[in-house]
């Protein structure tokens, strides 16, 4: 578990000096073209997955499936306070 946390928190110089080692590696020609590269993965890794989510989305909207959960849930919020409110409301403070 600690190792984890550690990994999380690099600090500047950490990042210089794995910088420079990428520099010794590659050379100075190499790493804009390696960062372009780098670039287009991950655009592509994004747009799969706003592919990937917009066929669910659209499958369960075929299906009739709702898949707003957050209206579900604000109402199950809202019966709570209403529950509460009945609750609490005959009873006063009398600080």
């Amino acid at each position: 578990m600690t190792l984890q946390v550690i990994f999380l928190f690099i600090g500047m110089t950490e990042i210089v000096f794995i910088l420079f080692v990428v520099l010794l590696v590659f050379g100075a020609d190499r790493v804009p073209e390696i960062a372009r590269n780098l670039g287009k993965i991950i655009r592509q890794v994004k747009d799969a997955s706003n592919d990937i989510k917009s066929e669910i989305t659209k499958s369960a909207e075929r299906e009739g499936i709702d898949i707003d959960i957050t209206k579900d849930v604000q109402k199950e919020i809202d019966k709570v306070k209403d529950d509460i409110d009945d609750i609490t409301g005959p009873i006063k403070r009398r600080f």
